[in-house]
């Protein structure tokens, strides 16, 4: 992903005020395959933050709406308590909850993954940045990382549709970045 992006999130982070308690939290959000990912490694990289993945909150393949709410009552409910956070790290193999994940104390937190931003934790984001791409690329791209994906691939989409439609995290977007025609 071109580094173009990242100027302008950081920018909007640091033109943010917090909003869990003293902690500025970035939500990037967007369907699977878009490069969320690679944008969030960039973006903690520049304010050496640390990044809760979703794909570690979901509770399996239909735990979408599930992990959205875990990102809510296990990062985005203590910081802004003034606690730290820490969440249990979903094990894919096993199916089930695996060790509980502490995060540093940082002002700067990225919560990337499909369902970031989406509401309740997302009304609590500092920043959401919302990353697309064509769904051709984004499966390639999923498959190319994962090609066990294929199988769930369908039915994932189907999970995200439903969230993104009901939620309308896209709209409430500080900043839309679309990946279709950059290298992954």
């Amino acid at each position: 992903m071109p580094a173009d992006h990242v100027p302008a999130l950081v920018a909007l982070v640091e033109a943010s005020a917090p909003r869990c308690g003293r902690t500025r939290l970035v939500a990037i959000d967007g369907p699977s395959g878009a490069g969320k990912t690679c944008l969030a490694a960039r973006v903690a990289a520049a304010f050496d933050a640390p990044t809760v993945h979703m794909d570690d909150l979901y509770p399996g393949w239909d735990g979408l709406q599930e992990g959205t709410l875990r990102a809510q009552e296990w990062v985005v409910e203590p910081l802004t308590a003034g606690r730290a956070a820490r969440y249990r790290r979903w094990d894919w193999a096993a199916g089930a909850y695996a060790e509980w994940v502490q995060l540093p104390v940082s002002d700067v937190v990225v919560l990337e993954g499909c369902g970031a931003g989406a509401l309740p934790a997302g009304a609590s984001a500092s920043v959401l940045a919302w990353v697309e791409a064509d769904e051709a690329v984004r499966y390639a791209r999923g498959i190319a990382r994962d090609p066990e994906y294929a199988d769930h691939w369908q039915r994932w989409a189907r999970h995200e549709r439903s969230l993104y439609d009901a939620d309308g995290t896209r709209a409430r977007a500080h900043l839309v970045v679309d990946t279709t025609d950059e290298p992954y």
